[in-house]
């Protein structure tokens, strides 16, 4: 079933900025200086802004040796000057001095070029996705008004064309308007309002070492497709939603809040991350809820990005972790140190969410260990207890994983899917956009 977004409007800023220096460069070498900022900053190990530098004059010099017209050939070239690429786009707000090179403007200029050819390819190729049922409350002021009626709210109260009919209605008795002015339950006229829906989604993103594992088309990795999935969907929430909430949250073994703007940074655990590459869905399902929880939004969605099945979960205290060892008694349990936590927090800039306890670490190559799963479906259960709706995007192709999705779902109620990694994004903007126009539809129509 195909969904048109053309009731969507996408451009990117024009405004124009002041010379600060004296060579310019065209648009279209501007846009694949971009394109190529946008490859770099996703990659697994970020450059710093000096390599920035030599990777640039390579794109430019690749630029020049494939103009063949006269027209391409006296374009100007930035590097005609004597600053550098890296220097010029920091003399236009794109790029800083800084681990984390990209600026506000930088940020929002390459999400909204991918957003713009996310759109292009969904109108083309159209995806049917799910929806939500849930409507909000009525908070958005239009310019027609309606009479009061008993039980409406009085902060919608159009007080000029109340006081207005009260005029008109004693015009007609006497000539003269006697003062104070009596009001009347009919003079009473409120403004009109639209549905107000607001949405509240965590995006749970799988950290484990196999999301970095190299598409089939060899651009790129599982974790860098959903990275410019999420980059691009934030940047259509805050130019189109600004009421709606989307917040990001990472999970290996624990799970961290990320904050949007860190969303290109975003990298895997490994093996030497001291057993934070496991998988566990019980502290993305925890971390999310408690961040829904403070949300007021009115529908409330976490929506699950994992190429594995849970390999990790919480042990309360010593009484599990010895029911555990009765059965399994070679079992790891893993509680992170004060050198690791600050080492995260340091090299990451995130806070691992962690109490006082312990993590039950548990592969099973294609299974689930029957505690994990337990402790799993019983923290998604406490969400959905809160009215919040749970689906899960798989991006793996082995059966034996997306069976335990599926399974986990039909429990939940929600939704599981396989999807190509490489379609992460058209899947995400698609689904957001749908999820929206039905919340509306299912009341006042879109």
């Amino acid at each position: 079933m195909r969904h048109s977004t053309s009731g969507f409007v996408y451009f990117l800023n024009e405004k124009k900025e002041s010379k600060s220096s004296d060579s310019e460069i065209s648009n279209e070498q501007l846009s694949k200086l971009l394109k190529n900022m946008a490859k770099q900053v996703l990659k697994e190990k970020t450059p710093s802004v000096q390599d920035l530098e030599r990777i640039f004059q390579g794109t430019m010099d690749e630029q020049q040796s494939q103009s063949k017209t006269n027209e391409e050939k006296n374009e100007q070239d930035i590097r005609g000057s004597s600053e550098s690429i890296t220097k010029y786009l920091k003399e236009k707000g794109y790029l800083k001095d800084d681990k984390k090179w990209l600026t506000n403007k930088g940020f929002f200029e390459i999400g909204q070029r991918m957003l713009v050819d996310i759109i292009k390819a969904i109108n083309e190729g159209g995806l049917g996705l799910h929806e939500t049922k849930n409507i909000g409350s009525g908070g958005i002021l239009l310019d027609t008004t309606t009479n009061l009626e008993r039980g409406d709210d009085f902060k919608n109260l159009d007080i000029p064309k109340t006081i207005l009919n009260s005029v008109q209605r004693t015009k007609g008795k006497k000539p003269t308007t006697d003062l104070p002015i009596k009001l009347e339950f009919d003079d009473f006229e409120k403004f009109e309002t639209r549905e107000e829906v607001k949405v509240g989604v965590v995006y749970c993103i799988d950290l484990s070492s196999t999301m970095k594992y190299s598409l089939i088309s060899g651009e790129g990795s599982r974790i860098e497709a959903a990275k410019k999935a999420l980059w691009a969907l934030y940047v259509l929430n805050k130019k189109f939603f600004p009421n709606d909430s989307i917040y990001i949250v990472g999970f290996g073994s624990l799970a961290s809040e990320i904050k949007p703007h860190d969303i290109p940074y975003l990298k895997t655990y490994d093996a030497n991350d001291n057993f934070l590459h496991y998988t566990n869905y019980q502290a993305a399902f925890r971390l999310a809820l408690k961040i829904l929880k403070k949300d007021e939004s009115h529908n409330k969605r976490i929506v699950m990005i994992t190429d594995g099945q849970p390999s990790a979960c919480f042990v309360d205290d010593e009484s599990q972790k010895t029911t555990i060892l009765s059965d399994k008694p070679y079992s790891h349990f893993y509680k992170p140190d004060h050198s690791t936590l600050d080492k995260i927090k340091t090299e990451r800039e995130t806070k691992l969410d962690i109490r006082n306890e312990m993590v039950y670490l548990c592969y099973r190559y294609r299974q689930v260990d029957p505690t994990i799963e337990a402790k799993t479906l019983q923290e998604a259960k406490k969400c959905k207890r809160e009215g919040i709706e749970i689906d899960t995007i798989m991006v793996s192709e082995e059966a034996e994983l997306l069976s335990y999705v599926e399974n986990l779902e039909k429990r939940l109620k929600g939704r599981a899917y396989y999807i190509n990694p490489e379609k992460i994004d058209k899947v995400l903007i698609s689904d957001f956009i749908l999820n929206k126009r039905k919340m509306l539809s299912s009341k006042n129509g879109w």
